[in-house]
């Protein structure tokens, strides 16, 4: 199911995440989870594709999401 705000988010995301990385993964997950409406699979695939969003621009150092450096 779509999240329509960050507040809508998984409460383990939400403790974790920064706010951007709770945009990316929301706005991906919204994306892939249209995309695939046809795929038994969908939620799983949407998930997958937004934590890949998320660590494009971000890393987790010391237990930490953090913004990666350029």
């Amino acid at each position: 199911m779509p999240y329509a705000s960050n507040d809508a988010l998984p409460l383990s995301l939400r403790r974790h995440l920064p706010g951007h990385a709770q945009d990316i993964y929301r706005e991906a997950f919204n994306h892939a989870y249209q995309s695939y409406a046809t795929d038994p699979r969908q939620e799983e695939i949407a998930h997958r594709v937004a934590w890949a969003a998320v660590k494009r621009r971000y890393v987790k150092v010391d237990g930490d999401w953090t913004a990666r450096l350029s």
